[in-house]
């Protein structure tokens, strides 16, 4: 097991509240998927949970530590706020693309907080830049698959690969005696950047051509 050596310099002190503003927008994006296929609200809230805690969950049982929203009461009772705000609100008021732009910032955000907090626990450079890509994208892509929706991994739309520049590129960082919060910064802006380009441009990466 590796120890649990996470400390202050490895994690800017900001990056909790960022974590959990990441949190809520996936909570959001969950809760909006059951809401759009007119459910329970039971099922808004399951899928609030899920699609913001998926990622970190498995970051933490692949690192080998505390599953973090077991141990932080704020973490469930969030996901059930973000429901309870989708259940009393109408549709209207929440756009497809105006969710899409927060969750791109959710999307750089959680990719960076995952590979510092991986890194924190003694993981090496490159695990550590897978950390930040699962902490981002699995809970989006639990979503898909429990509402029947096409999986981000099945897109060619720039998703997954905005979250790999943001942890990747922290991680590169930090290698290079970068300032963590410096790191932080510059890691998520970057992560955020291409993803924006990819809504603004529709950027995609090229489809397999075996048969060319």
């Amino acid at each position: 097991m590796l120890p649990p050596v996470l400390s202050a310099p490895v994690i800017p002190l900001i990056a909790p509240w960022v974590d959990l503003a990441g949190l809520a927008v996936f909570a959001a994006s969950g809760a909006l998927a059951a809401a759009k296929r007119q459910q329970t609200f039971v099922t808004l809230a399951f899928f609030a949970l899920i699609t913001g805690v998926g990622g970190g969950t498995m970051r933490d049982l692949l690192i080998d530590a505390p599953v973090f929203w077991v141990h932080d009461a704020r973490v469930a009772a969030l996901c059930l706020f973000v429901a309870v705000v989708i259940w009393v609100t109408p549709q209207r008021w929440w756009s497809d693309t105006a969710l899409a732009w927060f969750d791109a910032v959710g999307l750089a955000a959680y990719a960076v907080y995952g590979a510092a907090k991986a890194i924190g626990y003694g993981v090496p450079p490159v695990p550590a830049a897978v950390m930040g890509v699962l902490t981002a994208c699995v809970g989006g892509i639990i979503r898909d698959v429990l509402a029947g929706e096409p999986s981000i991994l099945m897109r060619p739309e720039l998703y997954v690969t905005a979250a790999a520049l943001a942890s990747g590129l922290f991680v590169t960082l930090v290698q290079f005696d970068t300032p963590i919060t410096a790191a932080a910064v510059i890691a998520a802006t970057a992560g955020f950047a291409l993803r924006a380009a990819a809504l603004r441009w529709r950027l995609a990466l090229p489809a397999y051509g075996g048969d060319a």
